[in-house]
């Protein structure tokens, strides 16, 4: 699979790049007509992006480099080279909520509900930018005989990246559905948005060849344990506290 999509003169357009930009537009769509349902100025949704997304961006990268450091500090040359993959999604999240925390508290906005307006854009962009993965034949899984099996890297391998996708996707209709529900506290759908997600990558990531590690564990699994213990641990308190104040 050619993981350049085009070139114009000397610059070649990746599929990469292509699927990321895609996801970005799309999900800032969906959030921005969703803060005009919600009577929040949705000018405000594109300033959270553009603040958000390039610091998301460098977190994503830096999150990896960091994890790759004996191969990046042999190779400084190769930081910067985003073209060749390498961006860790857990990494994207925590400076991208860490920028956009900061952002709408300056704005005097209310976190948790702009935090649920925004998250089915973000797993919708995730379940898009996994076939960036693809295109660049990484994140690829084990061998497999299963019918559905990739020929990736010489071997007939799980599409780890495709299961993903899927889930992520599954997710997306989840909160879809439930943010249409009449809800008591803000928070809850982003709340739902991390635990799933965490789920899923947990149960994913057992499958891939190319973990990032902690020791002999696998980093986003760790992640994903520690996230989803918060996540049910906050989803109880608000609940918890909401029944107290009634």
């Amino acid at each position: 699979m050619d993981p350049i999509a085009f070139e114009v003169g000397p610059l070649a357009i990746r599929w990469y790049g292509i699927l990321m930009s895609t996801a970005l537009a799309l999900g800032t769509y969906l959030a921005y007509r969703e803060a005009d349902r919600q009577n929040i100025d949705p000018e405000q949704i594109l300033n959270l992006v553009i603040i958000a997304a390039p610091l998301a961006f460098i977190g994503a990268r830096a999150y990896y480099v960091i994890f790759q450091w004996p191969y990046y500090s042999q190779h400084p040359s190769e930081i910067p080279a985003i073209w060749h993959g390498g961006l860790a999604i857990h990494g994207a999240l925590i400076m991208g909520v860490l920028a956009g925390y900061l952002f709408v508290r300056r704005q005097g906005l209310n976190f948790w509900q702009m935090a649920d307006i925004v998250a089915p854009s973000i797993i919708l962009g995730q379940a898009i930018g996994r076939w960036g993965n693809f295109f660049n034949q990484e994140a690829y899984g084990y061998p497999t005989d299963l019918p559905w099996a990739m020929y990736i890297d010489g071997a007939y391998r799980h599409p780890t990246f495709l299961y993903e996708s899927l889930w992520d996707l599954g997710v997306f209709l989840v909160l879809l559905w439930y943010r249409r529900r009449k809800k008591e506290v803000h928070g809850e759908v982003f709340l739902l948005y991390a635990a799933l997600y965490s789920l899923g990558r947990f149960v994913v990531e057992g499958l891939r060849t190319d973990s990032l590690m902690l020791g002999n564990l696998r980093a986003a699994q760790v992640i994903s344990v520690v996230i989803i213990a918060a996540t049910m641990g906050m989803f109880y308190y608000r609940r918890k506290k909401l029944l107290q104040d009634k």
